[in-house]
């Protein structure tokens, strides 16, 4: 299941080999999978979760990226100066996850000052659900998945 960042070589995708799949058969599918970034073996039990989660996850990231910069907007920012912050927020917030053995939660509160404007804003994503909305959008994803997978 790849996601549309393997446009830009930055994908992942998951595969799931059946059981007459040999290593030889698995590493040709992984290298061929692998042009279009990373690569992950999973049970095919798992590839409903995988369509949730990275399948999906890229229109996810773009929802919030379209939620900071109309909120950069409506906080009287110019919309392309809205939208260069957003994404280089974002590309450095990845890059940190992807590039440091920390945990998103300490990275989380490495960025959160105790009474500060950060734990402001995650007063309220904590008040409107926001986390919950996420996770009960993945199941609403997977379950998609489930049914369109016979």
């Amino acid at each position: 299941m790849p996601n549309t960042p393997a446009l830009l070589g930055e994908g992942m995708a998951a595969l799931s080999p059946g059981e007459h799949c040999g290593a030889e058969q698995l590493d040709l599918a992984r290298e061929l999978l692998s042009a279009c970034g990373q690569v992950v073996a999973v049970p095919e039990k798992q590839l409903d979760a995988v369509t949730a989660l990275s399948g999906s996850g890229p229109a996810y990231v773009f929802a919030i990226a379209e939620a900071l910069i109309d909120g950069g907007v409506l906080l009287g920012l110019p919309r392309p100066v809205a939208t260069q912050l957003a994404v280089q927020t974002l590309l450095g917030s990845a890059t940190m996850l992807r590039d440091s053995d920390t945990s998103p939660g300490l990275l989380r509160e490495q960025v959160t000052s105790p009474g500060g404007t950060t734990a402001a804003a995650l007063r309220e994503f904590d008040r409107h659900g926001l986390r919950s909305a996420i996770i009960a959008g993945m199941e609403a994803a997977q379950a998609r998945s489930q049914e369109l997978g016979g």
